[in-house]
């Protein structure tokens, strides 16, 4: 299962309704590249472009898609939102990596 902060949370129904795509929810995924050979993505999936393969969770009041292979590496993660005086953004804690580079955004297993 994957968690989505209080926080991150409120950002992403923010988000979703400024969109005005509130029944929509976030797809959490992870991809090959970064500096620490994977990378993490997120974006608004409507339904459309979902998979049977999918899992699908609720977090928070968000619904979450997470497609098989990068549930495999964010087992246990959480979607948090970050701001602070270098700016604001998600951030993803993930308890499976065992580095990560400089930025945060990408890492190992």
């Amino acid at each position: 299962m994957i968690n989505v902060t209080a926080t991150a949370a409120s950002k992403i129904t923010e988000l979703l309704a400024e969109e005005n795509k509130q029944e929509a929810g976030l797809r959490v995924f992870v991809q090959g590249g970064g500096c620490s050979g994977f990378q993490y993505g997120l974006m608004i999936e409507e339904g459309e472009g979902a998979s049977d393969a999918d899992q699908v969770f609720q977090s928070n009041g968000v619904k979450l898609y997470v497609d098989p292979i990068s549930i495999r590496y964010l087992k246990g993660a959480e979607v948090d939102f970050i701001d602070n005086l270098m700016g604001g953004g998600f951030t993803i804690k993930n308890p499976n990596a065992k580095s990560t580079c400089g930025c945060g955004s990408s890492f190992n297993v």
